[in-house]
């Protein structure tokens, strides 16, 4: 059964250690996992997105058309960088409306506090070095 990213982060703050942590982030190295830890804490990436929580719409948890896995590949349209840079920003902004409208709820909280770089509990940025050693170099 394959998960959604806001489970993989709910089962990694269970775990009780260090080790463990980074053990289930190397388990569960996932594109969308990655790209979330890249977002929280690769201080090159700078969000475009305006502050503070968008005015969307949440979809029902049972009803999702999209998931986070699928939908991560959008997030380039959030970092300025050459994506963007040939977009507008009402698009990007309705672009950024649209994902979190499709995902699970809890993948959209996920979303917004990445863009804001606050991470899900017990992730630090230690943790994701070690899981993940090139991710942030």
């Amino acid at each position: 059964m394959k998960l959604e990213v806001f489970e993989i982060f709910e089962r990694f703050a269970e775990k009780k250690t260090r080790k463990e942590k980074i053990q289930y982030l190397k388990d569960n190295n996932i594109p969308a996992v990655r790209d979330v830890c890249r977002g929280i804490y690769d201080e090159r990436l700078e969000f475009i997105i305006p502050e503070g929580k968008p005015p969307y719409t949440p979809n029902k948890p049972e009803s999702v058309p999209s998931s986070l896995t699928r939908k991560h590949r959008d997030f380039g349209y959030f970092v300025k960088g050459a994506v963007s840079a040939q977009q507008p920003q009402y698009k990007i902004e309705r672009i950024f409306i649209q994902l979190l409208e499709a995902i699970h709820p809890e993948d959209a909280e996920i979303t917004i506090d990445m863009v804001q770089r606050k991470a899900p509990k017990g992730l630090t940025k230690k943790i994701v070095e070690e899981a993940f050693p090139k991710l942030l170099s």
